[in-house]
């Protein structure tokens, strides 16, 4: 699943509004009852401990991001955990995604709609009322201490338009059963809007200081938990909507000041993953909130995997066929299990379990009670296809110990290797070989923000027919099929076309994906090699090749590559388009940090269009969910276009396990991305998979990281 798209304003288009609206007194006089009231109600709250931290302050602001309804608070969501929510205070409707990426950082995500207000009148009506995308990020510098407050700094739409900007540093303490918080932002928050930025970041705060300190203003609050479930919020919010000029609601709805900056209202946590806000904001408002929040990787229905039963008949069967019939009724293909009396080596394939320690426990569990007798040690070596990708080394002693409970799972580690660069396969004769995979799965695109209308979609199928005629050796076949699909744009190619045009790929019901030849190869040193030949993907046909090596215990991977392409024709499969060759070359870094659960990957080089740099790319693991944003440095001046010019290619994604939603486990994943189709910059072609793919997590230091969290515990 992607999700993709931009908008472009030709001309100013879309900025115009119209409307008149009167200028009312402002009234303060009822956040004085609201103060008494929540003092009135204070003996019939809940008792709590008196220890300090964010808990049950997390609700979402009217943007998302943790706070009080227009201003942020300093709590942040505990790590790992997200939600998805809408607000409404008209003329604002906001649809926001907020997750707790780390330890008191947490970033939210949104796009806001400004009811009323059109745009792209002089292209479409299509379009409908006035979009913003924002990113927002928040850091609780301190956590609350017994007698000191927590205290952050908010960071909002700091790059692009900038519409809702603001930076703020905000301190929240709480007193059981209120939390009282004051803060100082400019900005939105501040006494005048804020300039654009473009392809540029907006931090007044650290590049003016000073001019900061002038254009902030003071907000505040207090909640008041009635319970674990209900709280009552009132703040008072400094945000000047008739100076905020930049705002496309301005002119129509805030010709003058607001009733009143106070607002209050009242928050209800339903169920722990759901919450509902109820307001009155500006005097003048209703405002509403509904929200669901999960943790991120914590399956919804439990996983289990029924244990294998031997069959009576079964049991007459040598033992070393006995082993191989129960991995493969586990979950395992292609199975070789051999021994010279005092060694038991196993090879195997992994069709079934997402992290690699658990495949080796699901081998383990299968050799407790099944292991020859005169065996010492066992060997597992887990393969793709063929290629050796990890190795498990134990003893028999530790292998019975861990199954009988004598040893704990930190002391079988202790006694275990867990090997990346594995030898060459030892076992001579497997069985239940893959010869081919087929099958098919809903796919779900988005192309969003385009101005002949926001929302642009395709939902449909896409099917898979591979063949594995030799070790490392794969054909691919992939079909898609879209019934329901209205992708289209009013953007016309740009200057270097190399993705620019990819709505006329996207807009075809019926297409052939793929139809490629993929050899895979890897020596003992570890040395990676693969090469790719045939239509790569949905735009390009051609030739992709490269090299790759895991250093210093799967720290560090490294590698390089590039690929030589041509355009298919977007109408007919198997034909070409123009003339024109396109190239690529890059060195590719990953560096590994097991200890945050991060990678950081880095693609410097030349990229489709001819131009050179890098493109840098965080991604953060968590139980089998990866989180990914990327942006690129890369040289623009080739481009003929302003759109191009200047432009860093950006954007986020999530990689989905299919496991979460099962009750069994499964390799599977489902991908969204975010980011744009109708800019050039920094591309490369799609690949079918690439050799980091490949290697993944098969490295030291995240399969020790895994294996802490995958032997005897609770899935």
């Amino acid at each position: 699943m992607t999700g993709n798209g931009e908008k472009k304003t030709p001309g100013g288009a879309g900025r115009k509004s119209s409307g008149s609206g009167s200028k009312k007194p402002r009234s303060r006089t009822h956040a004085f009852s609201l103060i008494a009231l929540l003092l009135i109600l204070q003996p019939f709250a809940t008792p709590r401990p008196a220890g300090a931290g964010d808990e049950p302050f997390t609700f979402p602001s009217n943007i998302g991001l943790t706070g009080l309804l227009e201003t942020p608070t300093a709590r942040v969501m505990k790590e790992n955990r997200y939600r998805l929510g809408v607000s409404q205070a008209r003329p604002y409707r906001t649809y926001f995604g907020t997750v707790g990426l780390f330890e008191r950082l947490e970033v939210n995500v949104r796009i806001t709609e400004i009811l009323g207000v059109p745009a792209f009148t002089q292209i479409s009506s299509a379009y409908g009322n006035d979009k913003d995308k924002a990113v927002d990020v928040k850091l609780q510098l301190l956590p609350e201490g017994k007698y000191t407050p927590a205290i952050a700094l908010a960071i909002l739409d700091p790059h692009g338009t900038r519409l809702f900007p603001s930076q703020a540093i905000v301190a929240s303490k709480q007193i059981y059963p209120f939390d009282f918080t004051v803060g100082l932002g400019n900005g939105r928050l501040g006494k005048q809007s804020l300039p654009s930025q473009g392809e540029g970041f907006g931090l007044e705060l650290f590049e003016n200081p000073r001019g900061w300190w002038h254009d902030a203003q003071l907000f505040g609050g207090v909640q008041f938990a009635l319970s674990d479930r209900f709280a009552m919020v009132a703040e008072y919010s400094p945000i000047r909507y008739e100076r905020q000029t930049n705002d496309p609601a301005q002119k129509k709805y805030f010709p003058g000041p607001v009733p009143s900056r106070i607002n209050a209202g009242l928050r209800w946590k339903p169920t722990r993953w759901s919450e509902i806000d109820a307001s009155w904001q500006r005097g003048n408002q209703v405002g509403v909130t509904a929200s669901l929040s999960f943790d991120i990787g914590k399956p919804l229905v439990p996983i289990y995997d029924p244990p294998y039963r031997e069959h009576s008949r079964g049991r007459q069967d040598t033992t070393t066929d006995r082993i191989a019939a129960a991995l493969y009724e586990s979950g395992f293909s292609d199975v070789g299990v051999e021994t010279d009396g005092v060694t038991l080596w196993v090879e195997a394939q992994n069709e079934t379990y997402y992290f690699t320690p658990r495949a080796v426990e699901v081998i383990l569990e299968q050799l407790a009670s099944r292991l020859p007798g005169a065996v010492d040690y066992v060997r597992i070596r887990l393969k793709d296809n063929g290629i050796p990708l990890t190795e498990f080394v134990t003893t028999r002693a530790g292998i019975l110990g861990l199954s009988t409970g004598e040893i704990t799972p930190k002391r079988f580690r202790e006694l275990s290797t867990h090997r990346a660069d594995a030898d060459p396969a030892r076992v001579t004769e497997t069985a239940h070989r893959k010869w081919l995979s087929i099958g098919a799965r809903p796919t779900f695109e988005t192309f969003l923000n385009d101005p002949s209308g926001f929302f642009k979609y395709r939902l449909g199928l896409s099917a898979w027919l591979n063949t594995y005629p030799w070790s490392g050796g794969t054909a691919v076949l992939g079909l898609e099929g879209y019934p329901v699909n209205n992708v289209s744009t009013s953007n016309a190619p740009l200057s270097i076309p190399v993705r620019s045009d990819i709505a006329e790929y996207k807009k075809e019901r019926i297409a052939l994906g793929r139809l490629m030849a993929e050899q895979v190869v890897k020596t003992r040193d570890p040395l990676f090699a693969r090469v790719a030949a045939g239509l790569l993907e949905v735009e390009y046909a051609g030739v992709d090749a490269e090299v790759a090596m895991p250093l210093f215990n799967g720290r560090i991977l490294a590698g390089a590559g590039g690929s030589a392409v041509r355009k298919r024709q977007p109408d007919d499969p198997f034909r070409l388009k123009g003339e024109d060759t396109f190239h690529t070359a890059f060195l590719n870094g990953r560096l590994n940090l097991p200890e945050f659960d991060v990678h950081v990957d880095v693609k410097g080089g030349r990229f489709l269009a001819g131009d050179k740099g890098a493109r840098v790319s965080v991604s953060k693991f968590i139980n089998g969910v990866v989180l990914s944003a990327w942006y690129s440095f890369t040289g623009t001046s080739m481009f003929q276009d302003s759109f191009n010019r200047g432009y860093h290619d950006k954007g986020i994604s999530v990689d989905i396990p299919i496991r979460l939603f099962t009750g069994h486990d499964s390799q599977s994943t489902y991908r969204y991305a975010l980011s744009p189709w109708t800019r050039d910059v920094a591309q490369d072609v799609d690949h079918y998979r690439t050799l980091f793919d490949i290697i993944g997590r098969n490295v030291g230091v995240n399969l020790d990281r895994d294996a802490e969290n995958t032997y005897r515990r609770k899935r």
